[in-house]
């Protein structure tokens, strides 16, 4: 007999599919092109899910046919069919959890991370610059690009800020668990003593979207030009080309001077903010409000962190997934798949709980 988890769940996969046909049945959805769109992008992804539904409702019927049947009298036929259909149903209940799964819609798209310097001073900002440096091998091993947004230099040659893009297809699933704190120990090149200093550097991962997929009201931004500046606030600039654009609205700031063009810095902190502004508005969405960026910034504080680089063990540690690697032959090289796929594999076991309490 089939257990009553694996009812309930059939049940949500046909209650699904009942709502999506009727809302594609719906005049008024054909009015509305991107809703449309995304009950039909649903509809395909479930595809899978609503045939193994349907497959095990037959079975089931075959299964209790063959039961009657036996009641009355035995036949090896009968038994061999019986056999067949609950092997049937047996197999398909893992099948449809993984088919229930619905992939990140945001996955394939082209990516913005921002590192920030948080605890530690000059040496956060000298990890900030290596974690790019991370980052971008990264990037390329996996056969995408990276593309320099905005810098904020530190007197010591680090990264007060940095700002870059990711760009081609499945940046945001390779990139997005990298959202936290990062935690480095190491004796500072400074230090003479030899004591190993704990820092910290935050990592925010956004996708990027095209502005005709969040409208922004000029009406609702503040954008101030300025000279920009290098290390220590000497002049790299002899124009008002830094542009700091604050969406009223919401209160985000972005803040660009890299490119000598003040055009240039604008459209690059628009691209910034729409990824940001997306991203809230999916958190709203989804009831957590701007809690998606807050978990992922946390304070900077030092016991705060998603993953530790520990110098002198020459060993990172992945604090979620509890998986260590080689600091120096690996992460520093650019090799960061083996966390990737342990975080993006523990993110799938939470979806197969939630769906398995969902069915409940």
């Amino acid at each position: 007999m089939a257990d009553a988890g694996i009812d309930r769940l059939v049940q949500q996969v046909e209650r699904t599919r009942v709502e999506l046909e009727q809302a594609l049945a719906d005049p008024e959805l054909t009015g509305d092109q991107v809703r449309y769109a995304e009950v039909g992008r649903r509809y395909a992804v479930l595809s899978d899910a609503f045939g193994l539904a349907a497959t095990y409702r037959d079975a089931q019927a075959r299964a209790e046919e063959a039961r009657e049947l036996l009641d009355e009298a035995d036949d090896p036929e009968v038994r061999d069919l019986l056999r067949e259909a609950e092997a049937e149903l047996e197999q398909i209940p893992p099948r449809l959890r993984d088919a229930m799964l619905e992939p990140d819609p945001d996955d394939d798209r082209d990516t913005i991370v921002e590192i920030r310097a948080a605890a530690g001073g000059d040496e956060a900002a000298l990890f900030a610059r290596d974690l790019l440096e991370v980052y971008v091998k990264y990037a390329e091993s996996q056969g995408l690009r990276a593309e320099l947004l905005g810098t904020s230099p530190s007197d010591a040659g680090g990264f007060k800020e940095v700002t870059f893009a990711v760009k081609g297809t499945g940046a945001f699933a390779r990139f997005k668990h990298e959202g936290g704190v990062h935690r480095v120990q190491r004796v500072p090149e400074t230090e003479s003593q030899g004591r190993i200093h704990t820092s910290t550097v935050t990592v925010a991962v956004v996708p990027e979207v095209q502005d005709v997929e969040v409208q922004v009201d000029q009406n609702d931004l503040k954008i101030d030009v300025y000279r920009s500046s290098g290390p220590g606030g000497q002049s790299v600039n002899t124009t008002d080309s830094a542009v700091r654009i604050t969406h009223l609205p919401t209160g985000i700031v972005v803040s660009m001077q890299d490119e000598k063009s003040q055009l240039q810095n604008r459209e690059r902190a628009m691209r910034v903010l729409r990824a940001r502004l997306h991203e809230r508005a999916k958190a709203e969405q989804d009831a957590e409000l701007s809690e998606t960026r807050r978990a992922q910034l946390g304070s900077g504080d030092r016991s705060e962190k998603v993953r530790t680089y520990n110098y002198p063990q020459n060993r990172v540690t992945d604090h979620r997934v509890e998986k260590s690697a080689s600091l120096r032959e690996q992460v520093l090289v650019g090799n960061l798949t083996e966390f990737t796929d342990a975080l993006a594999a523990e993110e799938r076991r939470l979806q197969l709980e939630r769906q398995a309490g969902g069915a409940q």
